[in-house]
């Protein structure tokens, strides 16, 4: 089984009440080979949100406790941002995920880019929380622009 980032399989849970639509990914989980999987609302947020990056480094150093998940309202929203991954990591292992495909630059789900923390839309090299945890406990994850290295 795939876990598959929510707004790739079409459902409108982005930051902004969008989706990220990946017709190929949604055929997945049409077909049950797939899951979608929103580690943004698992941890406790509603859509819309104010949007979030990490500040002072990236979803390892969140998990390490050195670095901040910070909504553009200046809100600290670590917490919620870590629940959401270990929530993910649960289902993850629930259904015994031979790979997680979430998407990029997100600040839970970044596989190789996020935001540098500034709101300034410069997109810096990183991972997000999500991917962090996941891939501490040995998961598989890239991103829905990488799918040819899967």
């Amino acid at each position: 089984m795939i876990l598959i980032s929510a707004c790739l399989g079409g459902k409108e849970c982005r930051y902004n009440g969008t989706h990220s639509l990946d017709e190929p990914l949604q055929k997945l989980v049409e077909q049950g080979k797939a899951m979608l999987v929103c580690p943004e609302l698992l941890g406790g947020f509603t859509t819309p949100r104010d949007p979030a990056e990490i500040r002072g480094g990236d979803g390892n150093d969140v998990l390490k406790g050195s670095a901040r998940v910070v909504d553009q309202s200046g809100n600290d929203v670590t917490e919620l941002y870590v629940k959401g991954a270990e929530e993910t990591l649960k289902i993850a292992k629930s259904i015994n995920a031979e790979s997680v495909i979430l998407k990029e630059n997100s600040p839970s789900c970044g596989s190789s880019q996020i935001y540098d923390g500034n709101f300034s839309g410069t997109k810096i090299s990183g991972i997000g929380v999500t991917t962090a945890l996941l891939r501490k406990h040995g998961f598989k994850v890239i991103s829905e622009m990488k799918l040819e290295d899967w």
